[in-house]
């Protein structure tokens, strides 16, 4: 079945970068719209970035111009660049793929970017 999974979580300063990893197992990866969700503490998981098997991509308000979403296609991985990022950017991060064809999500571990002011 299909499985993710993520890395790159890590403690940094505001204005600092990180860089978040999944690989992915398990299934096609080009029928996958990949993408990451983010939960704070108190407050709902939602999905922040997304890209498609071809690249389009889509940002939430809230990360726009300051994250970007890529993948490899034949790694089999997906990847999130964090610049300048902001203490309201603390959060678990997770890994989502969406099966285009059977409309269905899966989910990683998640990984926690903490971010200290």
């Amino acid at each position: 079945q299909v499985q993710l999974v993520e890395s790159g979580g890590d403690l940094v300063q505001s204005g600092g970068s990180l860089r978040l990893s999944c690989i992915f197992s398990g299934g096609d990866f080009n029928d996958m719209r990949m993408g990451w969700y983010r939960q704070a503490p108190g407050q709902q998981r939602d999905a922040i970035a997304t890209i498609i098997p071809r690249g389009n991509v889509w940002y939430d308000d809230s990360v726009k111009g300051r994250f970007t979403i890529s993948r490899d296609n034949d790694k089999n991985m997906a990847y999130l660049q964090m610049n300048n990022l902001k203490s309201d950017d603390t959060a678990v991060y997770w890994c989502n793929a969406y099966d285009l064809r059977i409309m269905k999500n899966y989910y990683g571990r998640g990984t926690q970017v903490t971010v200290s002011s």
